[in-house]
C-alpha cells in the first residue's frame, strides 16, 4: 500500500471512529451514502487523495470525487472545500451553515457544531497589499454552536469554544472561551472528545 493510501485509510478509519465508535466498510458505505454530515467528510478524504494522483487518474477520477464532494456539501447545507486541511478523526455535528475557509487548518479529533465559522481576515497593509490569514485548530478541540473564528489565529490542543463565541486572538490550549468579544472562563480544561482517535 503506498504512503498516500495508508493516508487516507488512516483518516478514513479515524472519520469512521469519531462517528460510529468503530471502523468497517459496512460503515464507510452508511456513512457515504446515509450520513449527511459524514459524507462531506468522506468525500474530501477522497478528492484530497485524488488530486495526488498522477495526471491521468486525477483528470478522471479526481473530477468525479470533486463533484462528489460539491454535492456532499450542498447536501449537506455547508461549505467545507476541498483545498482545506484536515487532521484524522474529525466530526460534524448537525451540520447546517457550517463554513469552512479553504486556507483554515483543522487538527486532529476536532468536533465542529452547526453554524461554526472558520474564515479567512483580511488586512490592507500601508502599500495596499492585501494579506489574509485563516484559523489554525489544533488537536482535540470543541468548537460549539455558531462560535465565529477569524483572521490567523490559533485555537490550542484541548481547546474548548463555547457556542457563540467571537474568536479573534489565539486560544490557548486546554481553554474554555466564551462571549463576543471572547474570554477565557477556565484553564487547564480536560479536552470534550467523544469517540477520540489514538493520535
Amino acid at each position: 500500500m503506498s504512503n498516500q493510501s495508508a493516508s487516507l485509510r488512516a483518516a478514513i478509519d479515524g472519520d469512521l471512529i469519531r462517528a460510529f465508535g468503530r471502523k468497517s466498510l459496512l460503515l464507510f458505505i452508511r456513512g457515504f451514502l446515509l450520513e449527511r454530515t459524514l459524507r462531506p467528510v468522506l468525500s474530501l478524504r477522497l478528492a484530497q487523495w485524488a488530486q495526488m494522483q498522477p495526471a491521468l487518474l486525477r483528470s478522471t477520477i479526481g473530477i468525479l470525487f470533486r463533484i462528489s464532494h460539491a454535492w456532499a456539501q450542498s447536501a449537506g447545507g455547508m461549505d467545507f472545500p476541498r483545498q482545506c486541511r484536515v487532521g484524522i478523526g474529525l466530526k460534524i455535528t448537525h451540520g447546517w451553515g457550517l463554513v469552512v475557509s479553504a486556507g483554515a487548518q483543522i487538527g486532529s479529533n476536532v468536533t465542529l457544531f452547526h453554524g461554526v465559522t472558520l474564515g479567512q481576515k483580511d488586512r490592507i497593509l500601508a502599500n495596499g497589499e492585501r494579506v489574509s490569514g485563516y484559523p489554525v485548530i489544533g488537536n482535540n478541540v470543541w468548537i460549539g454552536p455558531h462560535a465565529i473564528v477569524v483572521g490567523g489565529v490559533t485555537v490550542g490542543d484541548g481547546a474548548i469554544i463555547a457556542g457563540g463565541a467571537v474568536v479573534t486572538k489565539d486560544v490557548p490550549p486546554s481553554s474554555v472561551v466564551v462571549g463576543n468579544p471572547m474570554r477565557i472562563i477556565k484553564t487547564n480544561a480536560a479536552p470534550d472528545v467523544m469517540n477520540p482517535v489514538q493520535l
